[in-house]
């Protein structure tokens, strides 16, 4: 099984450096679907895609949802960057032999923010807000004891004052276990869906075809045009492998590799150390071999307990992101 283990890391490592790196950066719209929900995986480098012990695994792959044995809701919070706060929500209910579904929500939101113009650069005295949200309805289900299969749809909307859009996107994904409780492969594709382009009023504009003619009229009323952008698709394929030290002791490994449509590629890895099966340290590096990468260590801590049937889950992580700081989620849950 070590041999699994590390031809399946060398694979994973070689195929990231032969990848051309060619970076697409600021080329996509819907850059909060890219953000990581789960405090776990966070702690463990963001390496999700063979992981479904909890219920937002299913954001890394949508095979999760099939390997799923109890019903559940989890919750994520996190102060985001510049003062953003990111919210995610996801629930999973198991329907036996028919399979699972899930189902989430996410939110992003800046909060108020000062208007402010060349002419008033002090701030005009209203405020506008930056938001987004997304809405995820998954399917995934078993095709033996071993393998299992998963999609998820979404629709996301981004809004900016008075101007929006929306796009829709369909995830997909594999999970297979090489043997019981033993070696992990997974691959999934995330966020492959249509186009999208901003409309609103505030791209209604009065315009002055030629400012240097007098007598013409300066109040034509006038529509800037935008163009449509594509979603930021992520490829993501890992191995992951949990080791049993003693019925005390469980440690898991993961590594992930990432075919963005819009950055370099990358790898991410990360390990977790379970204590009595209740209390958790985790630990982890993202997004190796990104160009101008801001990310890197990553931590975090867990904690499960039993009440009487019921599974409470907590998770933190912490994450560094170089010049901007540090990025802390905190995610509750219940399964039941």
């Amino acid at each position: 099984m070590k041999k699994h283990v590390l031809v399946g890391m060398m694979v994973l490592a070689l195929g990231v450096q032969q990848l051309p790196a060619q970076s697409k950066v600021g080329t996509t719209v819907g850059q909060f679907l890219l953000i990581e929900p789960s405090a776990r995986v966070a702690g463990m480098g963001n390496a999700g895609v063979t992981t479904y012990e909890e219920i937002e695994s299913a954001y890394f792959n949508p095979a999760a949802i099939g390997h799923m044995e109890q019903n559940g809701v989890q919750f994520t919070h996190s102060p985001w960057l510049a003062d953003i706060t990111y919210d995610y929500f996801g629930g999973v209910l198991t329907l036996g032999e028919i399979g699972n579904i899930f189902g989430s929500v996410t939110a992003l939101n800046s909060g108020d923010i000062e208007v402010r113009t060349v002419s008033q650069p002090l701030g005009t005295g209203e405020k506008y807000t930056v938001g987004d949200i997304s809405f995820s309805l998954g399917y995934g289900k078993k095709i033996s004891e071993r393998f299992s299969v998963g999609i998820q749809a979404t629709y996301m909307q981004e809004r900016i004052w008075h101007s929006s859009l929306g796009a829709m996107s369909v995830s997909i994904g594999t999970l297979y276990q090489i043997s019981e409780d033993g070696f992990r492969i997974g691959a999934s594709i995330s966020n492959w869906g249509t186009r999208a382009k901003y409309d609103g009023r505030d791209l209604r504009i009065l315009f002055d075809q030629s400012t240097s003619m007098n007598g013409d009229n300066s109040q034509i009323p006038a529509e800037l045009l935008m163009n449509d952008f594509p979603l930021p698709i992520l490829f993501r394929v890992g191995v992951g492998m949990p080791f049993t030290i003693d019925e005390n002791n469980r440690v898991q490994i993961a590594v992930d590799a990432f075919h963005p449509s819009d950055n370099t590629e990358s790898m991410s890895v990360g390990a977790e150390w379970l204590f009595f099966k209740t209390f958790a340290l985790r630990g982890g590096y993202q997004n190796l071999f990104l160009q101008d990468s801001e990310v890197g260590l990553t931590l975090g801590a867990g904690l499960r307990y039993d009440a009487n049937g019921l599974n409470l889950l907590f998770d933190y992580a912490w994450a560094d992101y170089g010049r901007l700081q540090k990025v802390q989620r905190l995610t509750l849950g219940v399964m039941f």
